[in-house]
């Protein structure tokens, strides 16, 4: 790399794109780029995804479908981003935000200044990628390198087709026949998920039959982690089909297929699984609010859920689904049997109980995050639900 000036080179390509760029050397930051002005580098939040990644060309998707591309010449490493194809919502910044630990004065700007990162395809992102790499490694690429394409398609259908053929000449009629029984089980269930129906997923499961879903890997942990990904997926289209989001149930569903790769036992992935679905189950029934679950409840819990660090008002859910107030209100209570602004502060509480138990954020960052006029307004709220203030709920069950 002798004569060349990489922070020119990111300079002129943070310039033209729009998205901030950094380079390191051996793991330490030397140079930081960005029109937009951040009050943290989101890039913190998936620092060990990145740098896990060493071949010469790269990149990381974020749970919120942020990318980020990398680009490794020896001890250099060039991260861009983030980016994304289309504009993230509010409630996606704010929780970035939260996990980025920006201090609560600056959160309206970080949200701003992010959603001032033009919005790039992630080809124009390996295309940035692919010509940093010529520069810095001398290689020339092209996006066919580190894609899939026609060439790659005709050769997986002949060792698709192989495999096929082997199989088939292996084994008897009766056993290829008899190798799936899963499909009337994998029906049930995901009815289950798509009804939000816990207390049958429940008395499912205590009566379970095994289940045989076909080879799908040669090793054990690999054939289990494989049926996870699979179920995982049917559960996340059952919960869109139920009425959840599509956003949510597809972050959902990443975070659960990342957290089983990270596990080595099938007990520990057996328990996730049940877990996934169950999560599944509970979030569709919680949109089916109230004896005969109608398209409108579901769409106040859906807007209580993207809009959950915002202090939250009738008022705006009505005009967010083009409705009056008093109308929205009185069908809203007759439907459900309780007012819309307690079923707002039970979400809210709520979701304060898992970010008491799974983050060490202080109770002021928690108060702030889910848009409570003051931390004692917030502890009043927890109160009121829970019979245990903040302190005394993560005292008693974090573990």
């Amino acid at each position: 790399m002798e004569g060349i000036d990489i922070r020119y080179l990111c300079t002129t390509i943070g310039n033209l794109s729009g998205v901030p760029i950094r380079i390191f050397e051996e793991d330490r930051p030397v140079f930081y780029y960005s029109i937009p002005m951040l009050a943290r580098d989101p890039m913190n939040v998936y620092r060990d995804e990145i740098f896990a990644v060493k071949t010469h060309v790269g990149y990381v998707i974020t749970k919120h479908f942020y990318y980020y591309g990398i680009v490794n010449s020896n001890d250099t490493k060039i991260v861009i981003g983030p980016s994304r194809q289309i504009m993230a919502g509010d409630q996606e910044l704010r929780d970035l935000a939260f996990r980025a630990d920006v201090p609560d004065e600056a959160v309206n700007a970080f949200i701003a200044g992010m959603k001032s990162i033009i919005p790039t395809p992630f080809e124009s992102i390996l295309q940035m990628l692919c010509t940093i790499n010529h520069v810095l490694n001398g290689e020339t690429l092209s996006l066919a390198d580190i894609t899939i394409y026609d060439a790659d398609q005709e050769k997986l259908v002949a060792q698709q087709n192989r495999r096929q053929a082997e199989r088939k000449l292996s084994v008897t009629g009766s056993e290829v026949r008899n190798v799936h029984n899963s499909f009337g089980q994998e029906q049930a269930i995901m009815s289950i998920v798509r009804k939000g129906d816990t207390a049958a997923l429940k008395e499912w499961i205590a009566a379970a039959p095994a289940i045989r879903s076909g080879v799908l890997a040669k090793e054990q942990l690999r054939q289990i982690k494989n049926t996870f990904i699979v179920t995982t997926t049917l559960a996340c289209r059952a919960a869109i089909r139920g009425g959840m989001d599509v956003d949510d149930a597809f972050d959902l569903s990443d975070v659960y297929i990342q957290q089983c790769e990270l596990l080595s036992s099938p007990e520990a992935i057996t328990n996730l699984q049940y877990r996934m679905i169950l999560d599944y189950t509970q979030r569709v029934e919680r949109l089916h609010l109230g004896k005969q679950p109608s398209k409108l409840t579901a769409d106040v819990a859906n807007y209580i859920q993207h809009h959950m660090s915002e202090t939250i008002t009738t008022e705006e859910i009505a005009a967010a689904l083009f409705l009056s107030r008093p109308y929205l209100s009185r069908r809203f209570k007759a439907e459900t049997g309780e007012t819309l602004t307690d079923f707002i502060l039970k979400e809210k509480t709520e979701e304060a109980k898992r970010l008491l138990l799974y983050s060490d954020k202080p109770l002021t960052a928690i108060s702030s995050y889910l848009g409570f006029s003051s931390p004692s307004h917030f502890s009043r709220v927890f109160r009121k639900y829970v019979s245990l203030n903040p302190g005394e709920y993560r005292q008693k069950y974090a573990r």
